[in-house]
């Protein structure tokens, strides 16, 4: 097997490494290129302050990843960069050229939990008024759809595989069966009622002559039901009609904004996680970051002082 040359144009060390790492591990080009960037790129930052990679030490790592992270460089960049050193300096040592290997006592950056996307109250009005404005059965089982989701803030599965019987006994709640078979009970608005009501109305259309159907949603896929993708589509065609992005919207974002509009008019943590069907508040607190940057970016963008 011919041997995989490793990327040219790097130092003399990264260079070496990279040939290892081509010959004895086989890694992929693309592989190679990344490692080469990150190191370079550390490289770079030691030589400014009179250091090198070579005989780098762990306070000059640490005082690298400490600056990376003051110029808003992403945590899974840093902990990526922080792999790529920690492959050179075992290398270094395995050969003998370090007698030890500088980053063992460094902790990864913490990559942290990315905030969830959510609509304004504004947004999601323009998709409930689009709804709307579709015409038959398919736009009142669509307005039902989104009302009841915002309603209820309802995983996409829990929702499109809603059993009838759950909106048979109370019409002001749903009986959900969420993750585990845990059951919950979620109020539903004035809203979401009457599009229920106005949905079971025209149900039967979604059912073949003489058929009935243990879901309230039924249809002719494989589960019975209307599906995840079906609804997925259905929800970008109304975003798309109503000016919105369908990339910014989905049926998960309209949960994450059922949350963060209950809490912006001071539902408290534990009921929305309750309602959600969280089994560890934590899962819920995600929330109040969303919460807290959106006022953070209110200040800075409305603040008086913002621009000095």
């Amino acid at each position: 097997m011919a041997r995989r040359a490793a990327p040219r144009g790097w130092s003399p060390a990264v260079e070496t490494f990279l040939e290892m790492m081509a010959a004895e591990r086989g890694a992929a080009r693309n592989t190679l290129d990344a490692y080469g960037r990150d190191l370079t790129h550390v490289e770079a930052w030691l030589a400014g302050r009179n250091g090198s990679l070579e005989t780098a030490g762990t306070d000059d790592l640490r005082g690298y990843l400490a600056a990376a992270a003051a110029e808003g460089v992403a945590p899974r960049t840093a902990a990526r960069r922080l792999s790529a050193l920690r492959q050179f300096y075992r290398f270094l040592y395995a050969e003998g050229r370090r007698g030890d290997d500088p980053t063992a006592v460094l902790d990864a950056p913490r990559r942290g939990r990315p905030l969830p996307k959510i609509l304004s109250e504004a947004e999601v009005d323009a998709l409930l008024d689009t709804a709307r404005d579709r015409d038959g059965p398919e736009g009142l089982r669509l307005v039902c759809l989104l009302e009841v989701l915002y309603a209820t803030g309802l995983r996409v599965s829990e929702l499109v595989g809603l059993p009838f019987a759950a909106v048979a006994r109370d019409p002001r709640v749903l009986i959900v069966r969420g993750k585990g078979g845990k059951e919950r009970m979620v109020p539903l608005t004035e809203a979401a009622m009457a599009a229920l009501s106005a949905y079971k109305a025209v149900r039967g259309v979604f059912l073949a002559a003489g058929e009935t159907s243990p879901h309230l949603f039924p249809s002719r896929s494989q589960e019975g039901h209307l599906t995840r993708r079906r609804f997925a589509q259905l929800l970008d065609e109304t975003a798309a009609l109503a000016g919105i992005d369908p990339a910014k919207v989905s049926p998960h974002v309209l949960r994450h904004a059922f949350a963060t509009h209950l809490l912006d008019h001071g539902a408290d943590l534990r009921s929305v996680q309750q309602m959600l069907g969280h089994a560890d508040i934590s899962t819920t607190q995600i929330y109040t970051h969303v919460l807290a940057e959106r006022l953070r970016a209110l200040v800075e963008t409305h603040h008086p002082l913002a621009g000095n």
